[in-house]
Order: structure tokens, then sequence, then C-alpha cells
């Protein structure tokens, strides 16, 4: 039986390094080896190809420089999502978070938490374009949908990027979209649909399998038309995953730099937080979302999608004083 291939993942350090990880904050001396069926071993060197991809410093994003970490503003225009549907008026929610200092804001109007349901395109539309017409020209706008038909009307509202939760596998429609419009999308990993994606999910090894179906998604976005300078990647934290899954994923997130595109992380108020953390309410997991946001940081990851902007934002801030390279203050 043929052995299977390894995968080459950078052990990021908070100051110096051979190579800078993505163009980004990190650096990054060593090499976690990993391969299925085997133990990780540390390693000084990898393959010309895996160096080439991981330190390609990444080009901006709706306009936004990707050294820096970014925030993506969550902006649920959905009366069913799991930490805060119906809970404030979305456009008034779009600007405050503009105002905490949010570089994106994501709308959207189909909620995707596990169990919830398929809702029409025209009721998608409705919710969400209020919104978008509301900020279009203010701060740049992501549209978190599946669907081409309400990708479309999002881009005509003023939506300069698409968020697909769903990595393309829904909408066959909506590559060619995209490809179109010329306009960045973010490819996520989800095993299942909502309605049952947290049913019995099963990886042979989750780290890695979710790698290699972000990288046929980009294959096949890219065999759409879209350049892979537009594509952003998300590992899908909660969708379709156990706690476990979400944990394995985490610590080794870097390793998904391998695959040449920004890295986009969701782990806002989700579940497993408040499961390891304790707190049953969703909004009282904002200090395990940073937790989370600060290890992500530290492996470099570029885009953190949070429903929390101003207590992150202060987060990150603090986090980047310390880690900063700077002797002034010896």
């Amino acid at each position: 039986m043929p052995r299977s291939r390894p995968y080459f993942r950078p052990l990021p350090l908070p100051q110096g390094g051979r190579w800078r990880l993505a163009g980004g904050w990190a650096g990054f001396s060593e090499f976690e080896r990993l391969e299925r069926g085997q133990p990780p071993c540390r390693v000084s060197d990898a393959p010309d190809e895996v160096l080439a991809a991981l330190t390609a410093p990444r080009g901006p994003l709706l306009g936004l420089a990707l050294d820096v970490p970014r925030l993506m503003g969550i902006v649920n225009a959905t009366p069913d999502s799991f930490s805060d549907g119906g809970h404030y008026d979305p456009v008034a929610q779009a600007g405050a978070l503009a105002l905490a200092g949010a570089d994106i804001l994501d709308i959207g109007g189909e909620s995707t938490r596990p169990g919830a349901a398929e809702i029409t395109p025209g009721d998608e539309i409705a919710r969400i374009r209020p919104v978008i017409r509301a900020m279009a020209g203010r701060t740049p706008i992501s549209v978190d949908t599946r669907k081409a038909d309400v990708a479309a009307g999002a881009l005509q509202d003023g939506a300069g990027m698409i968020n697909d939760v769903s990595g393309f596998d829904f909408d066959p429609t909506l590559p060619a979209l995209v490809a179109a419009a010329g306009v960045p999308v973010c490819l996520m990993h989800a095993q299942g649909l909502p309605e049952t994606m947290q049913d019995d999910p099963r990886y042979e090894d989750v780290l890695l399998d979710v790698y290699d179906a972000l990288a046929a998604r980009i294959t096949r976005a890219e065999a759409a038309g879209i350049e892979r300078s537009q594509i952003v990647i998300d590992p899908g934290i909660g969708f379709g995953k156990t706690e476990a899954h979400n944990l394995a994923i985490l610590r080794r997130i870097s390793l998904y730099h391998g695959l040449g595109c920004p890295i986009l992380l969701g782990v806002s108020r989700k579940r497993f937080i408040g499961s390891i953390g304790g707190a049953e309410v969703a909004a009282e997991r904002v200090p395990g979302t940073l937790a989370l946001t600060l290890a992500a940081l530290a492996q470099g990851v570029q885009v953190h999608r949070v429903h929390d902007v101003a207590q992150i934002r202060q987060g990150m801030r603090l986090w980047q004083a310390v880690n900063k390279n700077d002797e002034a203050g010896t």
C-alpha cells in the first residue's frame, strides 16, 4: 500500500524566524511534518513549492492589506441565528459595528446554525437589502449566502465579496457569477447541510481531510475562472464538526497557509466555547472567543469573523502591542 503524501505545517514564532508567514506578522523557522497514520515530527525544511505557498504575501482583500489582522463584523439580518437573531435592528447593528472598528461587514439573511431550514432567495434578499444599501460606500461589505440569485442582488446593491459557507457545494451556478463579477469569495468547509450537519460528523483525520477538501474547492473555483488571489478559505469551525474536531483544527490551523490563500476564522460565540468555558448563553462567550482569536493570531490567521467587534479589537490591540518586536522599552 503506497504511503500517503506529507503535509508541512509552519511552526509560528512570536518574533523572528527564518521566513515570514504569508507576508504577515508571524515568522517561522521549522515545520511540523504531518502524514496520515504517522506521528507528527519536526523538520527544518520543506519542498520549494510548499515554502513558496507559505511565504508569499497575500494580496489585499476589499482594498485592505493583510499584513495585519482584520476584523469582519457579523450582521445577522435573520430572526433565528443561534447567537443574536432578531435581537437588534440590522441596519443599526451594522452601523455600530463599523463605528466599533470592523474592517468588513458580513451581512447574512439566512441562518446556517445547526438544524436551520433553508429559506427562499426572495426572502433572503429582502432581509439583507436594506443593510447593504445603508452601508454601501461606508465599510467594505461581504454577503453571507450560498445562492447565486442572492449574491447577484447583493453585488448590485453594493456588496463587494461573497462568503459561501458551502464552499460552492450548494449552488452550482454561483462560481460563474463570482468569476464574472471579479469579486473575492470565501470558500468554507462544511460537512453536510445545516439541517443535519451535526448529527454524526466523522473524519479519518479532520485536519488533513479539511485541508484536502479546501484544496479541491480552490481547484473548482479556479476552473470556473476565479483567480486564486480572489479566494479566501475558512475551515468551517462548527460546521459538521464535533468539539474534538474543532480543537484539532484550531491547534494546527497554520497548516492551511499552505493552500496559498488568506484564512478566515469564524469561532465567535460558538457552542463548544460555552461547553468548555462554562457559558450557556451565547452572548457570554466573548472571553472564550477572544482566547481563540488570539491563539489564531499567533498562527498568522488574517481575518476574524466576530459578533463583538469592540471587545475583540481591544484584545487584538493589546496582543499586537505585547508581541511587537520593539526594543525601545529596554
